[in-house]
């Protein structure tokens, strides 16, 4: 596959937000330290899309492919669907933490807000690559690059991460080495080839990032005052949802 196309995808990505940056330069002369913390922060990310990119359809990548799935297993037994529960582990870990009161950057609605805004962003991007690209999956299927898995649990656990990494570092970043094992399991189940996977996550750090650092709606928080309000994960076998928890 042309590489072009995804690193045209990257471009379109951050150069509305540089532009943006742009016409703040005043304020972020103010801040250099900051302004330049924020430019180093995008280099991984955008490495991961870069080389992921780079990698697309390689011989590499399919000689990953062969040595996992080289025939002596037929590949609709070969499976390991912890991987659709896995994903969801950052965002139970994000309000477990809230509700020990271990101290996170952000009020708990705030959280969502941002986790809702990044999923989306991240979602529409990872959609629209998958329908623009249209590359082939190594069992098969259609819609492989880039893994929505991948971009998905990644940018929950950005989310964790820019949460919780100046007051609990070790558990900030607990939610990447989950999502690490999503990401892995997608090309051991078959499902996605390396670079895959790896513009996923490129794409879910990436988008995270840029909103913590623009922070859209920031003054919008109706239940700043209220302190007991709580939102709650709530998982179990059948469902995945989120509920209120008042105390009187």
């Amino acid at each position: 596959m042309n590489c072009f196309k995804p690193l045209l995808l990257l471009a379109l990505l951050v150069l509305p937000y540089l532009a943006q940056g742009q016409q703040k330069l005043d304020t972020l002369a103010a801040q250099p330290e900051n302004a330049k913390l924020k430019i180093k922060e995008i280099i991984l990310p955008a490495s991961l899309i870069m080389v992921g990119s780079a990698l697309s359809g390689s011989r590499l990548e399919k000689e990953l492919k062969n040595s996992l799935h080289d025939g002596t297993v037929r590949e609709t037994d070969f499976a390991l669907p912890i991987d659709d529960i896995i994903q969801y582990v950052p965002i139970v870990e994000l309000y477990t933490a809230d509700l020990l009161g271990i101290k996170s950057k952000n009020h708990w609605f705030d959280q969502t807000k941002y986790l809702v805004i990044a999923n989306i962003i991240t979602a529409g991007l990872t959609h629209t690559g998958k329908r623009l690209f249209n590359k082939q999956r190594p069992d098969g299927a259609d819609h492989a690059f880039p893994s929505g898995h991948t971009s998905f649990s990644f940018t929950n656990a950005s989310v964790l991460y820019e949460e919780f990494k100046d007051t609990a570092p070790i558990f900030a970043y607990s939610g990447y080495a989950v999502t690490s094992v999503v990401g892995g399991l997608r090309v051991v189940n078959n499902k996605h080839w390396l670079s895959d996977v790896l513009v996923g996550a490129g794409l879910g750090i990436l988008v995270t990032k840029l909103v913590y650092h623009f922070k859209p709606l920031r003054n919008w928080n109706p239940f700043k005052k209220y302190d007991n309000v709580m939102l709650m994960p709530n998982i179990d076998a059948q469902q995945i949802g989120m509920y209120f928890k008042v105390k009187f």
